[in-house]
């Protein structure tokens, strides 16, 4: 079964995150997870992971009555976005959810689990 693990950043933290990306805890935690992820595509649980931009350069593409527009940016004041995501291709939810801790252990912020739709189906 395949995952989604969305994981989500408080905007504060994000913004500044620019000047703390690289000091010592940072790069401590960034290594941890590079170990998760070797011993995940070890076993064959890895699919990919990914950092994500700012939220300020997003674009949103959404359907109206006028039709369908792109627009800069989120609508919504966040107090958390989204930074990052992983695919991760387990035996079950339980599995999941272990792997979704440690990421949390190393990282500290939270992740999101969700099930990929018919992902088993494409397989």
């Amino acid at each position: 079964m395949k995952y989604l693990l969305l994981g989500y950043t408080p905007v504060a933290a994000w913004d500044t995150a620019g000047s703390g990306m690289d000091s010592a805890e940072a790069l401590t935690a960034f290594a941890a997870y590079q170990e998760l992820e070797r011993e995940l595509t070890e076993s064959g649980e890895f699919v990919t992971s990914e950092g994500l931009g700012h939220p300020a350069v997003s674009t949103t593409v959404r359907r109206s009555e006028a039709g369908v527009a792109a627009t800069d940016g989120p609508f919504a004041e966040l107090k958390e976005v989204l930074a990052s995501f992983a695919v991760i291709d387990v035996a079950g939810h339980e599995r999941a959810v272990e792997i979704a801790s440690r990421i949390v252990a190393v990282l500290g912020e939270p992740i999101e689990i969700r099930p990929i739709l018919c992902a088993d189906l494409a397989d």
